[in-house]
C-alpha cells in the first residue's frame, strides 16, 4: 500500500523505521511539525521524524496547520491508499481523514478509552496502573476515540518509568501496526467502537507537577517521579538549589520527622519523611552536574545531605 506517515518525536520515529525496515509498503510522503527553537541557545530544531525521513530520502511536509484546502490538495495528491498517525501534534479535520482510501490509524500509547490525550505514558505511571498497552484505531474527528482495530498489552513494573514504558509499547505498537496493515490491505481488519463511557483522559505534562511536595503520600510522590522520568524530571530545592531526583523508593511506614526532612543518609540513599511514608532517594542530580547514585554524591557532597537538612526550600 502507499502510505503517508505523519509523526514528531521519537516514539513515532520508531514506527516509521519499522515500516521502512519491513518494506511491504510504500512510504509516499512524512508529515511532521515545523522545526520548533530547542536548547539552551534556542536554535531551530528538527524533529526525530523528519531526521529518520531526511535520511531515508523521503519527501516531508510540515504545515502549521492541515485546514487550509491548499494543505489538503497537496496530501491528496499524493494518492495514499492510507495515512498512519503516530503522536503527530496536529488536529487532522475530518476532511483530511476522508483523503485516503482507507481513512487514517492511529497508533496511541494506552489501553483505550483510558488515558486519551497527550501524555497516556505518563499518567499511566503516575496513577499506579498494573498494564498499559497499544491501541491501534481508526480515526474519527474526535480526540482518540475513533473504533479500535487492536489492543496489546504489557504489564507496568513496579519500579517502571515512563522511559522504560516507552520502550516496550514502541516494541509492542510497531508489531501491532504492521499486523494491522496487513489486516487492512486484505480487507479482514474488525473495527471495534470504544465504550466512552470508559474513558479518561491524559492531560499534557506540565513542568510545574514536577516540583515535589513532599506533604503528600510516599507512594505518590514514588509513582511522580517514576512517572516524570527522563521528562520534565522530578524535583525539589536543597538550600536553594534545584535538586533533581530521578529514582527512589517508597514505604508506607509513619513518618518519623517534618515532610522533605532528611531522616537517614548513608550509601543506601536519602530517606526522606512524607505527609505519609518515607522515600528513599536513590539517584539525583544537583544543578550543573551529572545523574548520580545517592552513594557517589555523599563522596564529596555529604555535608549538604546531612540528616535534618530539609528539602523543598
Amino acid at each position: 500500500m502507499k502510505i503517508i506517515f505523519a509523526g514528531t518525536p521519537d516514539f513515532a520515529a520508531t514506527h516509521l523505521q519499522a515500516l521502512i525496515n519491513d518494506g511491504r509498503h510504500s512510504i509516499v510522503a512524512v508529515y511532521t511539525q515545523p522545526d520548533r527553537p530547542a536548547g539552551r541557545g534556542k536554535k531551530l530544531s528538527a524533529s526525530p521524524v523528519k531526521l529518520l525521513a531526511q535520511q531515508q530520502g523521503l519527501p516531508v511536509c510540515q504545515p502549521d496547520s492541515l485546514k487550509p484546502p491548499e494543505q489538503q490538495s497537496l496530501l491528496a495528491e499524493f494518492g495514499a491508499d492510507i495515512m498512519v498517525v503516530v503522536a503527530y501534534g496536529l488536529i487532522l479535520p475530518q476532511t483530511v481523514l476522508d483523503i485516503p482510501r482507507l481513512g487514517c490509524i492511529n497508533v496511541h500509547g494506552s489501553i483505550l478509552p483510558r488515558w486519551r490525550g497527550a501524555a497516556p505514558i505518563q499518567r499511566a505511571v503516575e496513577a499506579g496502573d498494573a498494564e498499559s498497552g497499544v491501541t491501534i484505531m481508526q480515526m474519527d474527528a474526535g480526540l482518540d476515540t475513533g473504533a479500535m482495530l487492536s489492543i496489546s498489552r504489557c504489564p507496568i513494573d513496579p519500579d517502571e518509568t515512563s522511559g522504560s514504558l516507552y520502550n516496550k509499547l514502541a516494541e509492542l505498537g510497531t508489531a501491532a501496526l504492521l499486523d494491522d496493515l496487513g489486516r487492512l490491505e486484505k480487507g479482514t481488519a474488525v473495527a471495534v467502537i470504544q465504550d466512552h463511557s470508559q474513558s479518561t483522559y491524559a492531560n499534557k505534562i506540565d513542568k510545574t507537577e514536577a516540583l515535589i511536595d513532599w506533604s503528600a503520600e510516599a507512594a505518590t510522590i514514588g509513582r511522580r517521579v517514576r512517572a516524570f522520568n527522563p521528562f520534565p524530571a522530578a524535583y525539589t530545592l536543597i538550600q536553594g538549589q534545584r535538586l533533581k531526583v530521578w529514582a527512589g523508593l517508597a514505604d508506607s511506614t509513619a513518618a518519623t520527622g517534618k515532610a522533605g526532612q532528611i531522616i537517614e543518609s548513608n550509601n543506601s540513599g536519602l530517606l526522606v519523611a512524607c505527609g505519609q511514608g518515607h522515600l528513599l532517594l536513590t539517584e539525583i542530580q544537583l544543578a550543573g552536574k551529572s545523574r548520580m547514585p545517592v552513594s557517589e554524591i555523599l563522596k564529596s557532597r555529604a555535608e549538604l545531605f546531612a540528616v535534618g537538612q530539609q528539602l523543598g526550600n
